[in-house]
């Protein structure tokens, strides 16, 4: 399992474990799955999917940040919802 933490600018969007995370990176969308290596890419506008044991969840995103080291994803993003 991998532990996701989402943030914004206005709150923390998502904390909790998935099992992957789909994120769309400046040179093409990828997926972080469980041991991943450790890697800092910056995110263009688009979708960002996480898969809970709830099912997959969507967020749309304006650009960003993604840093993935020892199983923990953080995204710094800039949502749609903040441009509202």
């Amino acid at each position: 399992m991998l532990t996701l933490r989402i943030v914004s600018p206005e709150q923390v969007v998502f904390d909790g474990e998935v099992e992957s995370v789909l994120v769309p990176g400046t040179l093409g969308s990828f997926e972080i799955l469980n041991d991943h290596a450790p890697i800092i890419s910056s995110l263009q506008p688009g979708l960002v999917e996480y898969a809970t044991k709830e099912g997959k969840q969507r967020l749309m995103v304006n650009g960003g940040f993604v840093e993935v080291q020892k199983n923990r994803v953080s995204l710094c993003v800039e949502t749609l919802e903040d441009e509202l």
